[in-house]
């Protein structure tokens, strides 16, 4: 092989294209940036920081990966762009040098019950070409091997137009791998009767005992009383076979109630829609219940929960069927792989291998394919969505990450950040949002926002090193060596939490006695079993509240004082002083003004080009009709209570003519946990991920519980605020309510009564309690990854 001869010939001047190494943004205003301009370095790490709710995700993915994003979405064709999501044009004056952005964000994957890992990172596509290929017997295509893909099997005629017209006979299969009892979910659902109804009774005695299904109830229960296919005063326990089957399956029909058509359909068919196709998190809790009570699922007795059909499972290369593949740790079924020899699917093996040898690299080998995608958390989501990117041959591009290390364990941050700094090595431009000092510390290039949250926010503080960041006199950069103090005496527990043979998951007959009546902390890697043993075991009675990392469900109509339950005694106490309906003070009810709807923008569609949202005209934003703004209270009109701040607000509803003591509890709570900057009718679309969980925790704050327990609530959290959440978790536990944390902050286990670690490290080499005890005797004992961490932490 021969090389042609190179001669230098570059000239000592900088080439023009060598020119365009920053990342400029001038003049930008999105939600509560005030004109922000500044430079970042390409290919270089930048860290953004400051308080929750400054304006980090404001700048980063609102402005720089949203243009980034619409400005490739305007390349492709209208006919193209009307297919995909429409964007509009960041609040900025000039954004210059911008390369291609891939955003690796907190969102939780979806819910979808066949969704897994496997099915979310492609491994499971792979693995299932690879049976189709290898498998003995064989039984299809890769489909034969999809639980998401039904057999189907068709014959009939079908007519050719091709030249003479003629009718021609075919028939047509599909070899799907689903299985046909569960179809794919993995488990069954049982509807237990005695919870819908008493069949002692008729239904003109109150038979059923489902929410809202009164006797006297025109447009539900009436429509099966009157409906002609059974008698409402025979009891339901007297019925035919006949009847049954129509009172609970029965077909939908038009009936007469009262003269009034309506639509007729059996009680389960009714349930399912009405109840069971909602989320659960999103029902008020009485129903909730009830839904908990009557719905019971089960492991699919037919698959045995592996979602697969017989056929799937008898195909097996070895003794290994795609089934036992699926469910195998990542890091066994790396080494399965690993252990296979065949040329002739050589190219797949390597993908293949590749893909899981990244899992285990990012710290998620304890994970299986069969998974489901929806019980992962929010970090654990975030890596498995890094896992395409760690391979790619793509340079030059930027990549945007959300706190990458939220749910992972001191020992674990490492890790990522030596992943964060190779994408930097291969040329790329990486931008995260991060609050950990451990990650700012790797960082090339810092950007400070703040000083405070929401309108006291949105300017740059600092610009710089990470050295010039701790020289600096933002509120970052003093607390960026901040560290808590071990407790010189722990509180002493009042009883305890007996737990016995735990084996959720990965647990392994694990027996706790968790301490009440003091602030206790589970931690341990990630993968060790936390969130099995406290979620799996601690379950939602009426002494438990439990605060988890779920998203807010909201619409850009939902604000704090909707979410809280604050905005009912608002309107009452308008409504009182005023002698009119509350409604009137609601903008999604009467109040509402008629142009908007009560929204307070008018939305024009532009079909592939981005919607324009206006302020409405009629009412200039406020969202209420005129009329209702001329009712007052305490000097106020409700747009005017509703643009207040959560500080603002405390003052008002505490004493006066406006005193409201129903919402200045809620109120006061909301300062406590941290949010006093934010408006009262600000909407939650706008809230970052911090400030929703910690609006979440006072929500449930008022709840009568015994217990509290908490995953994680210094998600989100800046440095300064994680003090501020000590001494609220400090509160909680001195007016009686005992805290159990899931945590992984080394300040929150510095500042706990009672620590519980598991490990010694993820999945099956976890799952077991190794240490027990206050936290200055697992600093002391150093006998575990966290007892060294907290160790070094406090400096002992």
């Amino acid at each position: 092989m021969s090389m042609a001869p190179r001669t230098d010939t570059r000239s000592p001047a900088p080439h023009a294209a060598d020119s365009h190494d920053l990342i400029r943004v001038h003049g930008a205003r999105e939600n509560n940036l005030k004109d922000v301009s500044i430079e970042i370095p390409k290919r270089r790490l930048t860290v953004f920081t400051g308080v929750s709710g400054s304006g980090k995700s404001s700048l980063v993915f609102n402005t720089i990966a949203a243009e980034s994003q619409r400005m490739i979405n305007e390349t492709y064709s209208a006919f193209v762009q009307g297919f995909m999501p429409t964007l509009a044009r960041p609040e900025v004056d000039v954004l210059d040098g911008l390369t291609t952005v891939i955003t690796v964000d907190q969102q939780r994957m979806g819910s979808d019950p066949r969704s897994t890992v496997g099915t979310a990172t492609d491994a499971n596509a792979m693995l299932r070409i690879l049976f189709s290929r290898l498998g003995t017997p064989h039984i299809g295509p890769p489909s034969a091997y999809s639980f998401n893909t039904a057999s189907v099997r068709a014959s009939g005629a079908i007519t050719v137009e091709r030249g003479a017209r003629k009718t021609v006979k075919a028939t047509f299969n599909r070899t799907g791998g689903m299985c046909t009892r569960c179809e794919g979910r993995g488990s069954v659902s049982d509807i237990d009767l005695t919870q819908l109804y008493d069949d002692s009774k008729s239904l003109s005695e109150g038979a059923f005992t489902i929410p809202g299904w009164k006797s006297d109830n025109q447009w539900t229960v009436q429509v099966y009383a009157q409906s002609g296919l059974v008698d409402p005063d025979k009891p339901i326990r007297e019925y035919t076979k006949k009847q049954l089957q129509d009172f609970l399956y029965g077909e939908p029909m038009k009936v007469k109630v009262n003269g009034v058509n309506l639509t007729y359909e059996g009680v389960i068919p009714k349930l399912q829609k009405t109840f069971l196709s909602k989320d659960k998190e999103a029902m008020q809790p009485h129903i909730r219940a009830f839904v908990e009570r009557a719905v019971t699922f089960a492991t699919c007795p037919e698959c045995d929960g592996t979602r697969l059909s017989e056929g799937a499972r008898s195909s097996k290369i070895g003794k290994v069927s795609i089934a036992d593949a699926c469910a195998m740790e990542i890091r066994d079924l790396t080494e399965w792989v690993r252990g296979l020899d065949e040329p002739s699917v050589a190219p797949l093996l390597a993908a293949l291998q590749q893909a899981l040898d990244s899992f285990v690299e990012i710290g998620l080998g304890y994970l299986s394919l069969d998974r489901p995608a929806g019980t992962l958390s929010g970090g654990e989501a975030q890596r498995v969505k890094m896992i395409r990117h760690l391979g790619s041959s793509l340079t030059d591009i930027t990549y945007v990450f959300d706190e990458p290390t939220i749910g992972l364990h001191p020992h674990d941050i490492q890790r990522m950040n030596d992943l964060l700094l190779r994408l930097r090595d291969k040329g790329n431009t990486v931008l995260v949002v991060e609050h950990k000092p451990q990650t700012i510390a790797i960082a090339d290039h810092v950007v400070d926002l703040g000083p405070g949250a929401g309108t006291a926010g949105g300017t740059v503080c600092f610009e710089g090193t990470v050295e010039g960041l701790r020289a600096s006199d933002t509120v970052t950069g003093r607390h960026l060596d901040d560290r808590a103090t071990l407790k010189e005496t722990a509180r002493k527990p009042t009883g305890s939490l007996e737990i016995r043979g735990a084996t959720a998951h990965n647990l392994q007959g694990v027996d706790v006695d968790i301490p009440l009546g003091v602030l206790t902390v589970v931690t341990g890697v990630a993968g060790s079993g936390k969130s099995s043993l406290v979620h799996g075991s601690i379950h939602d009675d009426e002494g438990v509240v439990s605060i988890d990392q779920g998203a807010i469900r909201g619409s850009r109509r939902s604000n704090p004082a909707t979410y809280t339950g604050m905005l009912d005694p608002i309107r009452k106490a308008f409504a009182k002083a005023n002698d009119v309906k509350p409604a009137l003070f609601s903008a999604n009810s009467e109040g509402a003004c008629p142009t908007c709807n009560g929204v307070g923008v008018v939305y024009t569609d532009l079909a592939m080009m981005a919607g324009v949202a206006t302020p409405c005209e009629e009412c200039e934003g406020k969202r209420f009709q005129a009329a209702v703004l001329k009712y007052h209270l305490g000097g106020r009109d409700i747009s005017e209570v509703l643009a207040m701040s959560v500080t603002e607000a405390v003052g008002f509803f505490g004493e006066g003519e406006a005193s409201t003591p129903a919402a200045h509890r809620i109120l006061v709570r909301l300062a406590e946990v941290g949010l006093g900057y934010l408006s009262l009718g600000q909407p939650l679309t706008t809230l970052s991920g911090g400030e929703r969980q910690r609006l979440k925790l006072a929500t449930h704050m008022g709840d009568k519980g015994g217990v509290y327990v908490l995953d994680e609530p210094t998600t989100g959290l800046h440095l300064a605020d994680v003090e501020q959440l000590l001494g609220l978790l400090d509160r909680l536990v001195d007016s009686g309510k005992s805290v159990i944390v899931v945590e992984h902050h080394q300040a929150v286990m510095a500042h706990a009564d009672w620590i519980i670690d598991l490990g010694p490290g993820a999945g099956h080499d976890g799952g077991r309690i190794v240490f027990e005890g206050t936290p200055a005797d697992l600093v002391a004992a150093r006998s575990t990854l966290t007892g060294e961490h907290l160790a070094a932490y406090v400096g002992d």
